[in-house]
């Protein structure tokens, strides 16, 4: 009686196989499982510490300890094959520019825990990236012009201003934007100049000036050359703030008024004897007065219904003022006051 003989056999090693072909362990044999680069290079920007890969700038705050392991690892290129990967690295410092990493590789082939390690020399390279080129260069491509009508910007929009610009580049450069620079904030005479790397960044720091601050600006485009058959302008982005800002205290007809917001050729204020919200012409306003952001304190010595008396904090003598319609002021309580003369007046 004849036995029927089933099951693979394997033909190169003769153990039982689990398909018509090579067993497991002779299938892994005959299959390189891995490669390992010998060498691989790091490109850093040792101004910024931005990353190069291939040719495009990536920033990075990784420290050169952390980057290492990750470095290394991309040397290594598995078999398709291959599953439950993982690698062990340990870095050894040979020089500032050299570092070598042993790796201790594992996964899964063929069902079968396979095991290997190679030997991989990091080239630490310094390169200044591009945004650090531009920047060392005096490279731009336009600039902001912070100006008023009429008047000199105060401290208050100055630092608005530039505190606006650099939020935006901070935007920017989180969401990718390298190019997207601010080199330089130079305050002048008569406003602010703020040097931009791209025209984008120009354009976002105007509409965020005029969305705050209020005014307007117009863009002045220069042809400054052409490159691979591209003409390259640089602009000039005039900001223009409107003649009077936000708090203003000024004077219509022996009546003040402190400015709420400013619409074309109309000011949105508030009357500062009765606080009643009024809309004034910009071409009756008589004078302004100061700016409430710098009122100084008056301590209210007495008040009853009808009065109060002021302590001077420049007279130290006490002037006596009606009560205000839109503040009842106590004894003891210190109000915001400007000057305009003799006259003390009061903000909100």
């Amino acid at each position: 009686m004849k036995k029927n003989i089933t099951g693979n056999f394997c033909p190169k090693c003769g153990e039982p196989s689990e398909t018509a072909g090579l067993c497991s362990q002779c299938r892994i044999g005959s299959t390189p499982w891995f490669t390992c680069d010998q060498r691989v290079k790091s490109t850093n920007c040792p101004s910024c510490g931005a990353i190069k890969v291939v040719n495009t700038w990536t920033d990075s705050t990784v420290e050169r300890a952390d980057l290492g392991p990750e470095i290394a690892k991309s040397a290594v290129h598995f078999h398709k094959d291959v599953k439950k990967t993982s690698i062990e690295v340990t870095i050894r410092d040979l020089t500032l520019n050299r570092s070598r990493a042993a790796l201790v590789l594992r996964g899964v082939l063929y069902n079968k825990p396979v095991e290997g390690n190679c030997t991989v020399e990091i080239l630490w390279h310094k390169e200044q990236c591009d945004r650090c080129n531009r920047i060392s260069g005096s490279y731009y491509e336009g600039i902001v012009q912070v100006r008023a009508e009429g008047r000199i910007p105060s401290t208050f929009e100055i630092q608005t201003a530039a505190s606006i610009a650099q939020q935006i580049e901070d935007t920017l450069q989180a969401g990718g934007e390298r190019l997207s620079f601010i080199s330089d904030i130079n305050e002048i005479h008569d406003g602010i100049d703020i040097i931009i790397g791209s025209q984008h960044i120009g354009l976002l720091i105007s509409q965020g000036i005029i969305a705050q601050l209020g005014g307007r600006y117009t863009t002045h485009p220069k042809l400054v050359g052409e490159k691979n058959g591209r003409q390259l302008y640089r602009v000039t982005y005039s900001v223009r703030l409107p003649r009077f800002q936000k708090n203003d205290v000024i004077k219509v007809r022996n009546r003040y008024y402190e400015v709420q917001r400013v619409e074309s050729h109309h000011l949105q204020a508030t009357d500062l004897t009765d606080g009643i919200p009024k809309s004034i012409r910009e071409d009756d306003v008589e004078k302004i007065i100061g700016n409430s952001r710098n009122a100084e304190p008056g301590l209210v010595v007495f008040a009853d219904g009808k009065n109060m008396g002021i302590l001077d904090p420049v007279s130290s003598r006490t002037q006596e003022y009606p009560q205000l319609k839109w503040l009842e002021a106590r004894a003891g309580d210190h109000l915001r006051l400007l000057r305009d003369g003799e006259q003390m007046v009061f903000v909100r």
